[in-house]
């Protein structure tokens, strides 16, 4: 088994911590990463595009002019898409882009993209990260000292302090671990585990 050091917010290191080869030593396919940051990008477009045809437009009914002698092409409906203020030709229409993978990639793909941080050494570790108080100069005095400028803070439930304190700093992002995805991981530099997230991923990924 791999192992880790954890450290806390002073960036001490406190302690050391067993890692499971099943879900930060996972050989990384790039083709599976792929699929799921599609999955996850194509879920999140609106789809609300519209645009009308030749029979919603308003206009239509009576023919322009009539079918011969006037030196003009003929023509049947000013709702033409070859007129200004015609309909459209195959336009786009509201409609709902997301897809699913089998549960079993989207969980490979996770173990893999986590496998991935740990490897390139941009996975870190707390024993924990609380603050007593909304306030983003604490926060940031916390990022300051661990040496990172961009990160996904993962926790192991939902800390609304550390969100709030959080939100208005550019490159940084708190999840909870029910929360953590592929993308988000791969978006920031750095992921940073408070050490109970570790034993809610093994029962989350390796179930």
């Amino acid at each position: 088994m791999a192992v880790t050091e954890i450290y806390n917010t002073a960036n001490v290191k406190v302690g050391d911590l067993e890692l499971n080869d099943e879900l930060f030593a996972v050989p990384v396919n790039p083709h599976i990463i792929h699929e799921i940051v599609r999955m996850q990008r194509a879920a999140r477009r609106a789809g609300t595009a519209c645009t009308k045809t030749r029979t919603e437009v308003r206009g239509g009914g009576k023919k322009p002019w009539r079918q011969k002698g006037t030196g003009r092409a003929r023509s049947g409906s000013n709702t033409s898409p070859l007129w200004r203020g015609g309909g459209v030709v195959f336009g786009p229409k509201p409609r709902d882009y997301s897809f699913k993978l089998p549960k079993k990639v989207r969980k490979l793909g996770l173990r893999m993209a986590l496998s991935s941080r740990f490897s390139d050494k941009l996975m870190l570790v707390l024993d924990s990260f609380t603050l007593d108080e909304i306030k983003t100069k604490k926060f940031l005095g916390v990022m300051n000292a661990l040496n990172i400028d961009n990160a996904l803070i993962v926790v192991p439930e939902r800390d609304d302090q550390l969100e709030r304190s959080s939100r208005n700093v550019q490159g940084f992002k708190v999840v909870p671990t029910a929360g953590l995805n592929v993308y988000d991981i791969l978006f920031h530099k750095h992921i940073v585990l408070l050490q109970p997230c570790i034993g809610q991923l093994e029962e989350r990924l390796l179930s």
